[in-house]
């Protein structure tokens, strides 16, 4: 199996950094292959701007997926962005790493995903989405620490549940473009907890990565299940 981590965060010894390093090391030795994207130690611009592109297709107003699509018709797309490309149309299964900040992804990470996930066909467009996206076939995880106990990312919970927090990401983002999504690794409240507890964490990352592939995933319902209006058909019809 070929993994790619996407990691987003800015200091080496965090728990983020360990999960980074325990998922790397155990796939490895177990005769994966696994590439990083470290996007701090990177330097990674995480702005979505023309500085996406080489290619120009309107000087007078920037709009987006337009000058993302003519890019991908063109080979206009910043070296930076098809380097990210080229690791995800490499691996069999996608890792994000990182912290969950204000409810979301890191603004390092969120910028990852703005630039990267390009349209124009590229990652999505065309026709080309949820479980017919461009990455049908591969699978994708969220591995995450939260500040807070686990009881607050609850039905009853302050924070509300935590797969209502993580929708975005999963259905919004990797659903979207075609990744069968792994359900999420969660450490709660890292720093909060003992030296043996966190290695406790880092045992079951391990054994989950181990089993990437055969990992329970979230079902979402497929484009087949919608009419032409996008509205879910009842049951059997």
């Amino acid at each position: 199996m070929r993994v790619f981590i996407v990691h987003a965060h800015p200091e080496p010894k965090s728990f983020n950094g360990a999960m980074t390093r325990t998922a790397s090391e155990a796939l490895t030795a177990a005769g994966h292959e696994v590439i990083v994207s470290d996007l701090y130690a990177m330097g990674f611009n995480p702005v979505s701007d023309r500085r996406n592109f080489t290619t120009v297709h309107d000087p007078d107003y920037y709009r987006q997926q337009a000058e993302e699509a003519y890019a991908v018709a063109n080979d206009g797309l910043a070296a930076d962005i098809n380097a990210e490309l080229d690791k995800l149309d490499w691996c069999d299964a996608l890792i994000l790493q990182f912290p969950l900040w204000w409810f979301g992804l890191p603004a390092m990470l969120k910028g990852w995903v703005d630039r990267v996930f390009v349209s124009g066909g590229r990652v999505y467009g065309g026709g080309k989405w949820y479980d017919q996206g461009v990455f049908a076939g591969k699978r994708a995880m969220c591995a995450l620490t939260i500040g807070g106990p686990a009881p607050m990312y609850t039905e009853h919970g302050l924070s509300g549940p935590i797969d209502t927090i993580l929708y975005p990401i999963h259905h919004g983002m990797l659903y979207f473009t075609g990744f069968t999504v792994v359900e999420p690794f969660l450490v709660h409240a890292p720093v909060r907890i003992s030296a043996e507890e966190r290695a406790v964490h880092l045992a079951r990352y391990r054994e989950r990565v181990l089993t990437l592939g055969t990992a329970p995933t979230i079902e979402y319902p497929k484009l087949a299940d919608y009419d032409e209006q996008r509205v879910l058909r009842p049951a059997g019809k």
